[in-house]
C-alpha cells in the first residue's frame, strides 16, 4: 500500500516540483498576491495535469516516439482551454483576474514534465495519482507564498479582513512590498531554504551546484 501511494504523497514534501525540482515557479510570481486567485490557479493546474496526465498514460503505447512531445502539446493544451472555458462559465471575474495565467498552463513545466516522466511509462491509475501529488505539492506552496503576501500586502484573507488597515481606521499599515513581484521569489528563496534545512537530503551536493553553474555560464 505504502509503495502504490508514494506517487501521491512523495511531491508533497519529499519530492516537491516547485521547493525540491524548482519547477513552476512563475506562477508564484503571477497570481499569490490574493489567495482566491492562487486557488483557482492552483485547481486549474491540478485539474489539467490530472486529467492529461490519465488521457496520455491511456494511449501512452499508440504513440509514436517521434512524436510524442507534440502530441502531449496538444492534449494539454486542449485541457487547458477546457479548463479556461469553465471557468470563464461558472467564475468569470477569477478568469479575468487570473486572465492570460490560464492559458500558460500549457507551458509549465511540471504539466509536460509529469507527462513525459511518469504518465508515459505507467498505466492510469498511478499516472493520476502521481499528478495528483504533484498539484499537491504545487498548490501547497503556491497557497502558502499567497498566504503572506496577501495577509502582509492587503491585511486580508480571501478577501476578508483579518488586520483593520489605516486606511480604514485600523492599526495595520500594509507592506507594501509583498504586492510587489520580487517578494515572491524572496519567499519562496526564504520557502526552499526552511525546507532543505528541515530536510538536509533535499540540499544539492556541491559537485551538482558547480555543474549547474557552468551550465549557466
Amino acid at each position: 500500500m505504502r509503495a502504490a501511494l508514494k506517487p501521491l504523497f512523495d511531491p508533497l514534501l519529499r519530492d516537491n516540483p516547485v521547493t525540491v525540482q524548482i519547477l513552476g515557479i512563475c506562477s508564484a510570481l503571477a497570481v499569490t498576491t490574493s489567495m482566491t486567485t492562487a486557488l483557482t490557479m492552483s485547481l486549474a493546474l491540478t485539474a489539467v495535469l490530472v486529467a492529461s496526465s490519465a488521457v496520455i498514460s491511456l494511449i501512452r503505447r499508440h504513440i509514436p516516439a517521434q512524436i510524442r512531445l507534440i502530441l502531449q502539446i496538444t492534449i494539454i493544451a486542449a485541457m487547458v482551454i477546457v479548463a479556461d472555458l469553465i471557468l470563464q462559465a461558472y467564475a468569470y471575474a477569477i478568469s479575468q483576474r487570473l486572465s492570460i495565467f490560464v492559458s500558460l498552463i500549457v507551458t509549465n513545466c511540471i504539466v509536460l514534465g509529469r507527462a513525459e516522466a511518469f504518465a508515459m511509462s505507467h498505466p492510469v491509475g498511478p499516472s493520476i495519482l502521481d499528478a495528483l501529488g504533484n498539484g499537491a505539492g504545487y498548490s501547497a506552496i503556491l497557497m502558502v507564498i499567497a498566504f503572506l503576501r496577501e495577509l502582509l500586502g492587503f491585511g486580508t484573507l480571501f478577501g476578508a479582513t483579518i488586520f483593520p488597515t489605516v486606511a480604514d481606521g485600523g492599526w495595520y499599515q500594509p507592506f507594501g512590498f509583498m504586492l510587489l513581484a520580487p517578494s515572491a521569489f524572496m519567499l519562496l528563496g526564504l520557502l526552499v531554504w526552511a525546507l532543505r534545512s528541515w530536510r538536509s537530503e533535499q540540499v544539492e551536493p556541491a559537485s551538482t551546484r558547480v555543474d549547474r553553474e557552468e551550465a549557466l555560464s
